[in-house]
């Protein structure tokens, strides 16, 4: 199946243009669900249910972070992030989503 070469540029730029769509509503989930975390660990150690100390958090986060980081930099190579479509699918999806 071949497509008319009038339309098959619009092919790329529709497809950025929909991931960045589903990144901006994904990112935007996962922040409001890290607040939401946030919030309910606040309540938790204000209520002393939880006990955390700087030391503990800090050293909870070394050893997370690094994995995050080693997680996350693969799919910034598979993104289109410099395609002007996936930024404002991204920027919409992060309005929106």
């Amino acid at each position: 199946m071949s497509m008319p070469a009038e339309i098959a540029w619009l092919v790329p730029i529709v497809a950025s243009f929909i991931i960045g769509l589903l990144v901006g509503a994904i990112v935007k989930k996962a922040f409001n669900l890290m607040v939401l975390l946030v919030a309910l660990i606040i309540v938790l150690v204000a209520t002393g249910a939880l006990s955390l100390s700087f030391h503990d958090l800090f050293d909870r986060a070394m050893e997370i972070l690094p994995k995050l980081y080693e997680a996350g930099s693969g799919w910034l190579n598979v993104l289109p992030y410099s395609s002007v479509a996936f930024l404002l699918g991204l920027a919409i999806g992060l309005w929106k989503g």
